[in-house]
């Protein structure tokens, strides 16, 4: 795979892998990353781009995920095997918290294999154990010292040492009170020489006091005395932590032996921990720049959808300062792109932004652009930016880019992305133009493919002519004369050159005077250019603001629509409850006649039994009409269930009044909101390609009308 170091240069790839460095925690992982550069095989770069992206999900889910903090283990992996080694105490209590979060991890995995294959595979020549754990922590307490019951001999060793040490200490103290009030020590009193505590006398005194002289003050006028009855004692708690640091040597030798028969699981401790270390520095720098993964298309192809420079985005994002994503394609039909348009525009960002974005991905990093975006991997990529002027070798900078286009002619084919800033410059325009225009020919031969910027009219024109080349231009305010920074496929742009004068006060005249220079044609070129600008901004504005009124249009229907079917209802339920209430009047009234009918004065007891019987009556007739009310409802129902089983068996298709089952490629169109024509270059499912005029966008089918 050919990526120099000076691709890797002009990209500022080496920016990107100072930011990865700084998120890893180990010098293994560190150095990684800093080494990091495009890998030559596919199958590993998606590996790694995979993998990346299982830890970012794990990540982005709020998983509780084991907190990867670890000390590499290769010193301690190097002197295991070999007898008497010293291992020093944070050694033994750095395999300790390697196993720990080891076990951590394979039991966050556990039934997780699934879910992240590829991290679950990076622990597959380890095993969950607590056999290093409990046999370290047989030997140190949680504080990483040794403990007194590590041994027997030891426990015996330190509880002599204790008895000495006190001992020690209350002779001191009574030497001390004795002295104190007889006026012979100085103001500190005491002090500890070669871990010694012993009496600080006034000189003039030192013959009175008996003990051993180990030393005195600069001045000479403290002198420091052991007490004479701690000499033997302070002996003998030497030879007590002789024997305790013999013993702690010992006992570590015992453990160093024992875990040596894990060696193998603690080196795989050292690879699991340092590739976790790596893939979380990646993913930790995916985070901090939004990155995602793009879908890896087999075919050649590049479809960036919002993408971002990322050195630039985040320089923005520090001063709070509002990136623009761009959106970019290369394909078999549009592999190489030629960008103009005025200076400080944004051709070189988005040119880089290309670069820079295909180096990450095939160093194995995710890429700021939108989760939608496709990519691919070349076998070489290569770039031309800026004045690369060598003094050293004698080379101007035309002589370099000189050399560095025979370079890519050389290197040109089908696997090849080319990134060329400032096409043709450093020479005559019109000789360096047209060497420029053979080179980009010859390039384009050999079917490569390519991002370049240039002023060159030759340059432009000539992808105008090729089948597979684009044109594309960094948007422009024709009336402030400000950057846009977004890339318009389909149609040259035009640098502004005589505008941006006028603007920045250069006087009329001599504006004048500079196009009377110029042939006739070049100065009609560039304001056909400029006015073709000025009529797509007009147009693309029209076409949004028609887009967004028809949308509005849209809204305002369907509100009405739901409103009506919404008050229909309240009217129906209402005019239900109405009927029902009238019903209910009327039976109320009848009740009423009956009521007032009724005889109570009468002590006959058949006085009533023709009303009652009246009432019987009614009552029955009332029952027999609301049953076969309620029966017709029934039929009623089940006639609409049947009826609509019948419509779903036998689906009458709705006729398009746009066609759109007509459109294939090289059909003509129109845009249903504008009435904008173009014609049809490709169809992916329901996602048409049309070139409208200059302008080539992909448009859905069901905002098309079929034309012929």
């Amino acid at each position: 795979m050919a990526v120099d170091a000076q691709t890797l240069s002009d990209l500022e790839f080496g920016t990107i892998r100072s930011w990865a460095v700084e998120y890893a925690k180990q010098p293994t992982a560190q150095q990684r990353l800093a080494e990091l550069s495009p890998i030559p095989n596919f199958g590993e770069i998606q590996y790694q781009l995979d993998k990346t992206f299982e830890f970012q999900q794990i990540r982005t889910t709020g998983e509780t995920f084991p907190q990867l903090e670890f000390e590499e283990l290769e010193n301690e992996i190097r002197l295991l095997p070999i007898e008497n080694a010293s291992i020093s105490l944070e050694g033994f209590m750095r395999i300790h918290m390697a196993s720990r979060l080891v076990n951590d991890l394979l039991h966050f995995f556990d039934k997780r294999e699934d879910e992240y294959p590829l991290l679950s595979q990076t622990l597959e020549n380890a095993h969950y154990t607590k056999e290093i754990i409990e046999a370290i922590e047989k030997v140190f307490d949680r504080s990483g010292q040794i403990k007194d019951d590590a041994s027997p001999e030891l426990y015996a060793i330190r509880n002599n040492i204790k008895v000495v040490r006190k001992q020690i200490n209350q002779n001191f103290n009574k030497e001390l009170r004795k002295l104190q009030k007889n006026g012979v020590l100085g103001d500190t009193r005491e002090t500890f020489i070669n871990d010694r505590r012993v009496l600080t006398v006034l000189s003039s005194h030192k013959r009175k006091i008996p003990g051993s002289v180990v030393g005195s003050s600069n001045t000479g006028s403290l002198t420091y005395i052991e007490p004479q009855v701690n000499i033997a004692l302070n002996n003998e708690l030497e030879m007590l932590m002789d024997d305790e640091r013999k013993e702690i040597f010992r006992i570590l030798q015992i453990l160093r032996k024992e875990l040596y028969q894990y060696i193998g699981l603690i080196q795989e401790y050292q690879i699991i921990l340092t590739e976790f270390d790596f893939v979380n520095a990646k993913t930790r720098l995916a985070t901090a720049l939004e990155c995602n993964r793009p879908r890896i298309s087999d075919k050649l192809q590049i479809e960036l959808i919002d993408a971002y420079h990322p050195i630039l985005w985040r320089n923005n994002k520090a001063h709070k300062k509002h990136t623009f994503p761009q959106q970019i394609q290369l394909d078999k039909f549009s592999r190489m792109l030629v960008i103009s348009g005025p200076n400080a525009g944004g051709k070189s960002i988005t040119l880089k932004s290309v670069g820079l974005l295909q180096l990450m991905l095939q160093s194995g990093l995710l890429v700021p652009v939108h989760e939608n975006s496709i990519m691919c991997f070349f076998q070489n990529i290569l770039s031309d930016i800026g004045d690369n002027q060598s003094i050293a070798n004698e080379l101007s900078t035309y002589s370099y880019r000189l050399k560095r286009m025979k370079q890519f002619l050389d290197t040109a084919n089908r696997n090849t992305l080319f990134l060329i800033d400032e096409f043709g410059t450093g020479s005559d325009p019109d000789l360096g133009g047209a060497l420029a225009e053979s080179i980009f020919e010859t390039i384009y031969t050999k079917k490569s493919f390519g991002v370049i910027t240039t002023h060159y009219a030759n340059i432009k024109l000539k992808a105008d002519k090729l089948r597979n080349a684009r044109n594309g231009c960094m948007l422009f305010n024709t009336e402030t004369l400000e950057p846009l920074y977004k890339l318009d496929i389909g149609q040259p742009g035009s640098s502004f050159t005589f505008e941006v004068a006028k603007i920045n006060g250069i006087p009329d005249e001599l504006i004048e005077d500079a196009k009377s220079k110029l042939d006739d044609r070049k100065v009609k070129m560039d304001q056909l250019l400029n006015a073709l600008q000025k009529e797509k901004n007009y147009l693309s504005r029209l076409n949004k603001e028609h887009i967004e009124a028809q949308e509005t249009a849209q809204e305002a229907l369907n509100e009405y629509t739901d409103q009506k079917e919404y008050y229909e209802k309240k009217i129906k339920e209402m005019r239900s409850k109405q009927t029902s209430n009238e019903a209910l009047i009327r039976m109320g009234k009848k009740m009423k006649t009956f009521i007032d009918r009724y005889n109570t004065r009468s002590r006959k007891k058949t006085i009533n039994q023709p009303l009652l019987e009246e009432v019987r009556k009614y009552l029955a007739v009332e029952r027999t009409k609301a049953e076969e009310a309620k029966n017709a409802e029934k039929m009623k129902a089940a006639a609409a269930r049947k009826s609509t089983s019948k419509k779903k068996k036998r689906p009458v298709k709705e006729k398009d009044p746009y066609n759109r089952d007509k459109i294939k490629v090289g059909s003509k169109v129109k845009l249903v909101a504008t009435k904008q024509s173009g014609t049809v270059e490709e169809i992916s499912g329901n996602t048409m390609t049309v070139t409208f005029g200059f302008a080539r966008m992909k448009v859905e089918k069901n905002k098309l009308q079929w034309v012929s």
